[in-house]
């Protein structure tokens, strides 16, 4: 298989006789997909969607695209194409409006539906959006799309198969093969075989699953387990899951109807895409099972099921609040059970092990995929990417969407099934594969970085300055406060050393007051000194010291006035 690299250089002018595609987000991660194709001068891009943060990444609300290689270029995009309504998929989608609203938008009618409130939200009037159906074919010079249905946890999801003149992908988008779907929508292997014979020069899969043995588990399967745990349970029963999974919530609904209790859901972004689903009729709400929140107050415990967000253990989202018992209006204790109706996404065990522990001291029954069948995977497993495989017998395969062990994984499964280990191409955000006559090759990589939001700040938020957060919160951080005469070489005031967000007290300080002093007049003594230069001076000091001394490494803040 072709390597992942360290270093690449910057890619050549794209081919006239070729089509290149670059991945922007979802090659290293499980978030932010985002991949562009360029034919001929114009480009096409296959989902928009954020990154949500992990605990090393404190005060970031979403993380973005980077849209860099492109920004310049937007006026040759000729349209966004969304496989499906998750935020991993179109959740930076208002963000990339901002540079140019009027880019065309080809999406599922529950997609684009999911979208509509997000570019509300961001104030986006100006907007093309075309609805598409599976079976549907659109001209997007010079790209021509054909959209088939896939199987994924969300309803309404799709494939794309793209023609043009110099060869031909097929983008899986998230999906797997149920073969017992709640809604009987299938994914579409007869048109994946139909593709195969026509010819697929690139095949982009999901890779989320492909370290997992075999086929995913039915949907149907998980119905008759979260009944079970439904009559068990003698008091409130709260279900996290994510916002967007409408086959979860119709299971909960059944659920609560059958063991005769209401439901609530807790949390805008729930309510919000409940209401479009029950709408759109992808939804079906018995009849008075939906209760407000004020009103389940005068339910018995027995009868009140609550529907959250949070199951990722998110620290705003309504199930931390509740388990740190924070939340306004749903608590919970002993007889009281919490479902996690969702699989655990790499990176938040930590966010979601804490939830659950809190969960537990106050006294709740938690139940979550680790000890029950409350949840199965809307990605393919090993098995069902191999059966992908040999019905589409590719020329050459980029996984996509995953991190890097899912990646080298779903390539591997294609080497077995016979695609030459040449022709997978590995690649991370911002590499450049080139497709030119049948064969993908790496031909370089453009700038890929995170695009970090922190409340209206876009991009401002440097990896640097997110360390400086880091060693704020663990390390506490010392400041170096003196007034100096630069003309006349003397100290006015200090130094005064003050430590903040750390056991010891100033007093541990005066140990290296003479040292601070003396290495603060050297440097006044220097003919070119200024207040950058007293800054170092003082630094140098103090941090060797509290390497050596405190064996601690907190953020130093030297400030100098100059009078």
């Amino acid at each position: 298989m072709m390597p992942l690299y360290d270093e690449l250089p910057e890619p050549p002018e794209a081919p006239s006789d070729g089509m290149r595609i670059i991945p922007l987000g979802g090659l290293g991660e499980i978030g932010r997909n985002m991949t562009v194709f360029e034919v001929d001068g114009k480009l096409l891009i296959v989902d928009c969607g954020v990154l949500f943060p992990e605990e090393d990444q404190p005060g970031i609300d979403l993380i973005l695209p980077d849209f860099s290689a492109i920004e310049d270029r937007l006026d040759d995009v000729v349209a966004l194409v969304l496989t499906h309504g998750h935020e991993d998929h179109i959740g930076a989608v208002p963000y990339l409006l901002k540079h140019r609203a009027d880019i065309p938008i080809y999406g599922s009618e529950l997609t684009l539906a999911f979208l509509e409130p997000k570019l509300d939200e961001h104030r986006i009037n100006e907007r093309d959006l075309h609805t598409i159906v599976e079976g549907e074919r659109v001209d997007l010079a010079p790209f021509d799309c054909e959209f088939v249905s896939v199987t994924h946890s969300i309803p309404d999801a799709l494939a794309v198969f793209i023609r043009t003149s110099v060869g031909t992908a097929l983008v899986t988008g998230d999906f797997k093969m149920d073969q017992l779907p709640l809604d009987g929508r299938l994914t579409d292997l007869r048109s994946f075989a139909r593709f195969g014979e026509e010819g697929v020069d690139i095949f982009l899969v999901d890779s989320t699953n492909a370290e997992v043995p075999g086929f995913v588990t039915p949907e149907r399967e998980i119905g008759p387990v979260l009944e079970e745990v439904f009559e068990h349970a003698s008091g409130q029963i709260v279900v996290a899951s994510f916002a967007s999974h409408v086959h979860r919530v119709q299971q909960v609904f059944d659920a609560a109807r059958m063991t005769g209790r209401k439901v609530a859901l807790i949390g805008r972004s729930m309510e919000r895409n409940m209401r479009i689903a029950h709408e759109l009729e992808y939804l079906d709400i018995p009849d008075d099972i939906i209760v407000s929140t004020r009103q389940i107050q005068d339910l018995p415990d027995n009868q009140r099921v609550y529907m959250a967000t949070g199951s990722q253990g998110e620290p705003m989202a309504a199930l931390a609040r509740i388990a740190k018992n924070e939340h306004r209006t749903v608590t919970v204790g002993p007889h009281d059970t919490v479902i996690f109706a969702s699989s655990l996404i790499p990176g938040n065990e930590n966010s979601v092990y804490r939830v659950i522990n809190g969960l537990t001291k106050l006294g709740a029954r938690v139940v979550h995929q680790a000890n029950a069948k409350v949840h199965v995977s809307g990605h393919a497993a090993a098995g069902e990417l191999i059966y992908c495989y040999n019905i589409v017998q590719p020329k050459n395969v980029m996984p996509i969407h995953g991190e890097i062990r899912h990646l080298v994984a779903n390539g591997q499964l294609a080497v077995k099934t016979g695609v030459p280990a040449g022709r997978v191409a590995l690649a991370e955000d911002g590499v450049v594969i080139d497709l030119v006559d049948g064969e993908a090759r790496v031909v370089g990589a453009v700038p890929c970085d995170y695009v970090y939001v922190d409340g209206r700040s876009i991009g401002e938020i440097s990896d640097e300055e997110l360390r400086g957060r880091l060693v704020l919160g663990s390390e506490g951080f010392i400041s170096i406060y003196a007034v100096v005469d630069l003309e006349n070489e003397t100290i006015l005031s200090g130094p005064t050393i003050r430590a903040v967000g750390m056991a010891e007290e100033d007093s541990v300080f005066e140990e290296i007051q003479d040292d601070v002093t003396a290495a603060l007049n050297r440097a006044l003594e220097n003919s070119e000194a200024d207040t950058y230069t007293c800054q170092q001076a003082m630094r140098r000091v103090v941090g060797r010291w509290l390497s050596r001394r405190l064996r601690r490494r907190p953020m130093i803040v030297p400030v100098v006035v100059a009078q």
